[in-house]
């Protein structure tokens, strides 16, 4: 996933200050602890954890700080089902939320880590397949199963009824389908498409990725070609902060197999990105992505002379302020 280095210094008051209030969507911090049951669990200690136990530890404690997780959290992420075992039989709440950073419930954690006997376990016990994701970075099961390119444990939380359309996260959120996509997971790209998602589903505000907009921003030509057969939108807006068109996406990589597809495929490229209103040449040259200019720079020429304009020439020099044979 491409990023962007965000500056406020130099602006207005009022821009800057909205900025700031922007980053602070990034997500809360706290200082990470953890307590002596969940480093047992995390390390699958089974014995400790029982004596801890036996001398009342709650084994509900409360997860703390930006990775802080449940000791059953902790279980399920480092696949040691004895423990596991051990904290449901002792009342551990199987839907618990994680900490801040992403709220993973121990169901999301183990289909993440690919350990199905764990999840067969946790949904035995009552885990909510159907949990939404928490607001910053999280993932509902499905998501995180597709993410970690796990078809076994995809197919299971399906049968159970699982949202194949649940949305993403409000701040670096994905579907399911945008998951699989920005992952390369082509088998369950293809399991999805199958079973019906969709492949325009919408993004967050925050760090989102259209399917199409996942594959332009590694630069997988098969699955690009894969969506926009299915119909995705090759002009679709993409998140307001860090957010990126296809092309854009595509240029900022600096993938040039791939923005050359995007506007055969009828890119615009005039389009504007994210909060920054970059265009995708713009972002190429802030990128420093000159292998991918040349094609931009003959669309952009292409599109000046349609509206007969001309001045593509002059236009690059205006961007670059450089002689437009030496930037490529």
């Amino acid at each position: 996933m491409v990023d962007e280095t965000r500056e406020v210094q130099g602006k207005a008051p009022a821009t800057a200050r909205q900025e700031l209030a922007e980053e602070e969507e990034e997500a809360p911090e706290a200082e990470d602890t953890f307590t002596p049951l969940q480093l047992a669990s995390t390390h699958g200690d089974l014995a400790l954890v029982s004596t801890l136990l036996a001398h009342n530890t709650d084994p509900n404690e409360t997860p703390k700080g930006w990775y802080g997780k449940t000791a059953l959290q902790a279980a399920s992420l480092y696949g040691h089902l004895p423990v596991v075992e051990k904290l449901l039989a002792a009342g551990a709440h199987v839907d618990a939320p994680g900490g801040n950073n992403g709220g993973h419930v121990a169901l999301v954690l183990a289909a993440k880590a690919g350990h199905l006997n764990i999840v067969e376990r946790l949904i035995a016990a009552g885990a909510d397949v159907k949990l939404p994701a928490a607001r910053y970075s999280g993932r509902t099961a499905l998501q995180a199963a597709a993410e970690g390119g796990h078809v076994g444990i995809l197919r299971r939380l399906l049968d159970e009824g699982a949202d194949i359309h649940a949305p993403p996260a409000h701040n670096f959120g994905r579907t399911v389908l945008q998951a699989a996509v920005e992952q390369q997971h082509v088998d369950i790209v293809e399991m999805l498409l199958a079973a019906g998602a969709n492949v325009n589903q919408g993004v967050p505000k925050y760090k989102g990725l259209t399917a199409l907009q996942a594959a332009a921003s590694v630069g997988n030509i098969g699955l690009i070609e894969r969506l926009l057969k299915v119909g995705a939108d090759v002009n679709a807006k993409g998140s307001y902060y860090n957010g990126y068109t296809a092309l854009a996406a595509a240029a900022a990589g600096g993938h040039i197999d791939a923005v050359q597809r995007l506007l055969d495929a009828g890119a615009d490229i005039a389009s504007t990105s994210g909060n920054k209103h970059w265009t995708p040449l713009q972002t190429a040259k802030l990128k420093g992505r000159k292998e991918v200019m040349k094609p931009l720079m003959d669309a952009e020429q292409q599109r000046m002379r349609r509206k007969e304009a001309g001045g593509g020439d002059v236009l690059y020099n205006m961007l670059f302020n450089c002689d437009p044979l030496q930037a490529l």
